[in-house]
């Protein structure tokens, strides 16, 4: 499968009044054409300022990205004058935001932000913009489609604004679909609405990358899975082998904290202690204050990502011959 998206050593930082704050550190991955790639990990590790710096959205300041490279199609996003990015925005790539009042204007109505989407990305008429956008709106789910074009974000509820940041995203058929939680508003039937369009758009070769938690989601949605943890990627491989066989013990312990049909009345297991802050980041691997496999290596060196097969790596001395496994920690 070749490349659509490559991400190469991406780290983005920063700057607050306690220090400088480490979000994104030597981030490496691949989206091909037509796959959808999940990226998943906890609250805070790096998922949604990745997907923010493929579109050059971090605001800075505070926000800078230190280095890397983005190539779409193997042109560096990073490179790019404003006026060709934006040409590459919503038309090769669209973002479905975890808040959808960040991307709707409180002052236009729903209809015509998505007439003026698509008129400035396509030589169409206003009135077919206005019809295309009304069948959208359908699709997505939202009752009275063609009421709601004449209605301001604000008289929708919180899932209706996020239909309508879903339906402006794919409408143009992107290259590129970034969906950050882009159903953590919604009901169950919606969600499943929502996630049939998004593998219906796979079907004509669009990609997908899906932030979420919900490794249940990942199961039914995705190809291939990156984990993120503390700014890095933690391991990175196809889905069936990760869910299969993780390498990672953070993976393992994302894996055990899934409710399954096993697990039915008993109780969750739940990763013990916290993330690291980011300003303060501890020596040797990020896991090792919660790791239960964590031995004296852990403390005192960084873990690379080791390459276990083919399309498979996880950051973890386990897979280093010259790991010892049995030292106490």
């Amino acid at each position: 499968m070749s490349a659509l998206l490559q991400i190469r050593n991406l780290s983005v930082s920063f700057e607050t009044d306690e220090g400088t704050l480490r979000a994104v550190e030597g981030v490496s991955f691949d989206i091909g054409e037509g796959e959808v790639l999940g990226l998943v990990g906890e609250s805070g590790c790096g998922k949604t300022v990745t997907a923010l710096s493929i579109l050059r959205l971090i605001p800075s300041p505070p926000g800078r990205i230190e280095s890397g490279e983005i190539l779409f199609r193997g042109t560096d996003l990073l490179g790019l004058p404003p006026a060709e990015l934006r040409r590459i925005r919503g038309q090769s790539i669209s973002m479905v935001f975890q808040d959808p009042m960040t991307a709707l204007s409180p002052l236009h109505r729903i209809g015509s932000q998505l007439v003026e989407t698509l008129q400035l990305h396509r030589k169409i008429s206003r009135r077919a913009a206005w019809s295309l956008g009304t069948e959208w709106l359908e699709k997505v789910g939202i009752p009275a489609a063609a009421e709601r074009m004449y209605a301001y974000p604000h008289h929708l509820s919180g899932g209706m604004r996020q239909r309508v940041m879903i339906a402006m995203a794919l409408m143009l058929e992107p290259s590129l679909i970034i969906a950050d939680e882009p159903t953590t508003a919604l009901d169950v039937t919606i969600q499943a609405q929502i996630f049939n369009l998004l593998l219906d758009m796979k079907d004509r070769n669009t990609s997908v990358l899906l932030i979420t938690h919900d490794m249940g989601v990942v199961w039914e949605m995705c190809r291939r899975v990156v984990v993120m943890y503390a700014s890095r990627v933690a391991e990175e491989g196809a889905a069936d082998d990760l869910f299969n066989r993780p390498l990672h013990p953070y993976t393992q312990g994302l894996l055990r904290s899934m409710p399954s049909s096993q697990s039915k009345g008993a109780r969750l297991e739940a990763i013990p202690g916290q993330v690291p802050s980011p300003l303060n980041y501890p020596v040797g691997c990020r896991f090792s204050d919660r790791c239960p496999k964590v031995f004296a290596r852990c403390h005192t060196a960084e873990p690379p990502l080791y390459a276990a097969g083919e399309d498979r790596r996880a950051a973890c001395f386990l897979l280093d011959k010259a790991g010892t496994p049995g030292e106490s920690a």
